[in-house]
């Protein structure tokens, strides 16, 4: 009886493992494919999204990235104006960012007086979006404003046209802050000794762009380090689409205590879709 015992406990823990395992793969192959958790670090999208929300990415809608690779699975959808996505940062691909993507490939954008132009004509600002500090008038360029030397500013931007696969741009003095990191992105070299423009060491007057790119603009319009600071949001670095607030408390309290921590939970966003 004994031994009958011993060999049934031995196959009810064989059991437990391969479901452990079985699971733990289905979890993996979630999170890598289909849905994400991610953390609002900061306020650049207040009011929409707090800091301290924690909420699901879909993945899948997109096309996930196979891990290790520059492959990615067939879309579901593609990227669409007003969409709020996750994607790595351009300047540091090891962080994630969260905007909203306020113009997609091929669109013209403008911001006149704070007031987002897309093909010429006005949207509305998103329900939540606010902004903090006075309007900056046209005519006072801002040189941390993309691209350098354009004599933009955060409410008085563009009209720039947002590069789409197959675009054929001019290369010139005027251009090459417009374009010269993408260039770089897309795996070529490009330089400007004595004025001549050089792509992969040879002169160029034009380039084909190689990706569809996205401009993408924080709620919090005057606390947000987005497209009008560092350019185009290449498709490649997109990772998904928010989908909805799972957890949100406040993330300035500090577990030392608990008391006040578990206090600070917001209730009324858990479940809150993103839109």
């Amino acid at each position: 009886m004994a031994k009958g015992t011993g060999k049934t406990g031995k196959q009810h823990s064989k059991e437990w493992f391969e479901a452990l395992l079985i699971a733990l793969l289905f979890a993996t192959v979630i999170r890598v494919f289909v849905v994400e958790s991610y953390r609002i670090p900061t306020g650049s999208m207040e009011r929409t999204l707090l800091a301290g929300d924690f909420l699901f990415v879909n993945k899948f809608v997109y096309g996930a990235k196979v891990p290790f690779t520059d492959i990615r699975l067939p879309q579901v959808d593609s990227v669409e104006r007003g969409d709020i996505i996750v994607f790595k940062f351009p300047k540091d691909r090891s962080l994630n960012y969260i905007k909203r993507c306020i113009a997609v490939s091929g669109d013209t954008l403008e911001i006149k007086d704070r007031t987002v132009l897309i093909n010429g004509q006005a949207t509305a600002l998103p329900e939540h979006a606010q902004f903090l500090a006075g309007s900056m008038p046209a005519g006072y360029p801002d040189q941390q404003i993309f691209p350098r030397y354009a004599g933009f500013n955060k409410d008085n931007y563009g009209p720039l046209r947002i590069p789409r696969k197959g675009d054929v741009v001019s290369l010139n003095e005027d251009s090459y802050y417009l374009y010269a990191a993408l260039i770089r992105e897309e795996g070529h070299t490009i330089a400007v000794p004595g004025g001549r423009i050089l792509v992969d060491g040879k002169p160029a007057d034009t380039y084909t762009i190689e990706q569809n790119y996205y401009f993408a603009l924080g709620d919090n319009r005057d606390n947000s380090l987005d497209s009008r600071f560092w350019g185009f949001l290449s498709e490649r670095d997109v990772v998904g689409q928010a989908l909805m607030v799972y957890w949100s408390w406040d993330p300035n309290i500090s577990f030392s205590d608990p008391v006040e921590k578990v206090s600070s939970i917001r209730w009324q966003r858990t479940g809150m879709m993103v839109h």
